[in-house]
């Protein structure tokens, strides 16, 4: 399949992240949230966003309009109609993606393929909420999506190879390098990486060393190019504690409980960049 048109739900973070790259790359997109100001957010973002890119000459100004102009916010599901893949990129809640999911699958031809930007959620359980598992597959793309060159692209248990490679396909024509991973609790990415994010949340409560030197330490010692406090600020606090408890219950393994200044924080609702303040102030 060769996939031209497309529309993503959701217009937060991972979804205009997703929208823009895909109209960069010369598809039609449609980007779908429940409120304006929501999609207003997002657009804006996206204008923010390749307005920098036209700053540091990555991009030309006649690409950046028209790059805009290839997307189209609203609130109408209907919209959709006639994308041939649709990507979910709702908050981290099975409830609220299976609501999403089993509305794009009576909404799209059979043909269309569905795929959700889930980090941590079972692609076979949400694909159980559609009536064409086979034409389901997991996208989980990182943050800043136009930063970051990965996408893990995930089978759940009826994906058919010819999705998956659809899917694979799609990400190399949005610039992105797409590995392929089994659907496991945090597939491959997260499962070794949302660990080490707590234990360094479980360092800094035990007074091991400041928010400031951890950070330095991990740049410095491990060569990583940000700080897994710093990491998760960027991620969200809220979705990292989503994913340990989602490890802690699919695994019943104790060494996946998350750390409680992880879940002090979410509660007090300092969840990192997106709120202002969560291991540091912003």
């Amino acid at each position: 399949m060769n996939i031209e048109r497309i529309g993503v739900v959701g217009a937060g973070l991972m979804g205009h992240g997703i929208a823009q790259v895909a109209a960069v790359a010369g598809l039609e997109v449609v980007l779908v949230d429940i409120a304006d100001e929501a999609l207003q957010r997002g657009m804006d973002s996206v204008a923010r966003s390749l307005a920098k890119l036209v700053q540091k000459e990555r991009l030309s100004d006649e690409a950046r309009t028209t790059a805009l102009s290839r997307i189209r916010a609203t609130t109408e599901y209907a919209a959709l109609a006639d994308a041939q893949l649709v990507i979910e990129a709702a908050t981290e809640n099975l409830a609220v993606k299976t609501k999403i999911l089993q509305q794009l699958d009576a909404l799209l031809p059979a043909e269309a393929i569905i795929a959700t930007n889930t980090s941590s959620l079972s692609v076979t359980e949400l694909a159980a909420a559609t009536s064409r598992p086979e034409n389901f597959v997991g996208m989980h793309f990182f943050n800043p999506v136009p930063v970051m060159a990965l996408v893990e692209i995930i089978s759940g248990l009826s994906t058919s190879e010819a999705t998956h490679a659809a899917a694979k396909a799609f990400a190399e024509t949005i610039g992105k390098t797409a590995i392929s991973v089994k659907n496991a609790p945090g597939f491959a990415v997260n499962r070794i990486l949302c660990p080490m994010i707590n234990e360094a949340i479980f360092a800094l409560a035990e007074g091991i060393a400041s928010a400031e030197d951890i950070d330095a330490g991990m740049k410095l010692g491990c060569n990583h190019p940000i700080g897994p406090l710093a990491l998760a600020d960027l991620v969200g606090l809220d979705t990292l504690l989503s994913i340990m408890e989602t490890f802690s219950q699919e695994f019943g393994d104790p060494k996946y409980r998350p750390a409680p200044l992880l879940r002090e924080l979410v509660a007090a609702g300092h969840y990192g960049r997106k709120s202002g303040r969560g291991f540091y102030q912003y």
